[in-house]
């Protein structure tokens, strides 16, 4: 049986006992001549020594070696490693530090300031962790974690718009298992599960699958007085995948909504990543799920206005994340002709496209053309 301090964000109890899997009890604490900061540029903290100083937490007594492998698991995604100290007022207990030193301290760390920002996320985000326990390593789920955090932001957001209001979810759909049967960058579930048919009767216990990606943003960068688009081209694996001859496809910015961002921000930041470009004003252009049968993906689509001068066709993208992206520029009438003659396979493109069509002279009139 061990004891272990915890300084950080599983001093939020519910997050704790989730990573735990059972209700445990703590009590205040304190570690002297330490003290709790913000990894810089982080979500999470680090601890350090500082003369004078005294680091508060909850110690948590008795844990058994399934609790202490649990939060192994759980805490080496953050690189964090166990060692022992003895805390104020005598007692040893065992807490993670900082296994690397690849994080700087940042600003002083407050409990109430993660619980506010980011622990409906990481609640959700430990849902995921956990359940690849005894299945994969620490060490892997390290390179899983980012886009476990990108998936949780949707889970987040998805969980915030309205309920329906002529289905009642708590009767309505009984889970009978959950699995989680493939994880890399995106991420394979499957439910058995039962739902209320138009009849009223429930169906039969039904085996549904769904890819989970996250929450994403589109911006189709517009320049109205130049009356013409920015695309972008790059290699689609999904596509060569399905036998498609031609995977290589031009399609609007897009990109992944990061923790913490908004759908706006992250539209801003992959047009200067993907394209080098900086946008004026965003006109939004739908909320849509790319495929409900088969995905929970979810875009947020922008109009963004842009100085589009001409430039030759370029390159763009993250070299950390394997990109490797070609700019053109497309005058609106060959735009939308290219559309109509179905040379575009693109939806998220389509669409984006569409909508410019019905406000493009909106959109020209505000550029005073």
């Amino acid at each position: 049986m061990s004891d272990l301090f915890f300084y950080g964000t599983l001093c939020h109890l519910p997050l704790l006992e989730r990573v735990l899997g059972h209700a445990v009890e703590t009590a205040p604490a304190e570690l002297e001549d330490h003290a709790a900061f913000w990894a810089a540029g982080e979500a999470f903290p680090i601890i350090a020594e500082r003369s004078g100083a005294r680091a508060e937490g909850l110690l948590a007594r008795g844990l058994s070696d399934e609790d202490v492998a649990r939060l192994r698991f759980y805490e080496g995604a953050f690189d964090y490693d166990l060692e022992p100290v003895q805390l104020v007022g005598g007692d040893w207990a065992l807490v993670f530090f900082s296994a690397t030193d690849r994080w700087e301290p940042g600003a002083p760390w407050l409990l109430s300031d993660w619980e506010e920002k980011w622990a409906e996320l990481q609640m959700i985000a430990a849902v995921e962790i956990m359940a690849w326990y005894g299945r994969i390593s620490a060490e892997e789920m390290v390179k899983r974690f980012t886009p476990i955090s990108v998936r949780a932001n949707a889970r987040m957001v998805a969980r915030r718009r309205p309920a329906s209001t002529d289905w009642d979810l708590e009767k309505d759909v009984e889970v009978h298992a959950h699995h989680r049967p493939y994880m890399n960058f995106f991420t394979m579930e499957e439910m058995d599960l039962q739902f209320r048919r138009h009849d009223g009767s429930m169906s039969n216990v039904l085996n549904r699958g769904a890819l989970m990606v996250g929450e994403a943003a589109v911006v189709l960068p517009y320049d109205p007085l130049r009356d013409r688009v920015l695309l972008v081209q790059q290699f689609r694996a999904p596509v060569f995948m399905l036998g498609d001859p031609d995977p290589w496809v031009w399609e609007p910015v897009a990109g992944l909504v990061d923790p913490g961002e908004t759908a706006e921000e992250a539209a801003r930041r992959e047009a200067q990543e993907e394209a080098g470009l900086i946008v004026r004003q965003l006109h939004p252009a739908g909320k849509c799920y790319s495929s409900t049968g088969s995905s929970g993906e979810f875009l947020n689509l922008f109009i963004g206005i842009c100085d589009l001068e001409d430039r030759p066709e370029g390159g763009g993208g993250l070299e950390s994340e394997g990109e490797d992206l070609v700019s053109r520029l497309v005058s609106y009438d060959e735009l939308i002709a290219d559309i109509d003659a179905e040379r575009h396979r693109d939806m998220p493109l389509v669409t984006t496209s569409l909508w410019l069509s019905r406000h493009r002279d909106r959109l020209r009139a505000e550029a005073g053309i």
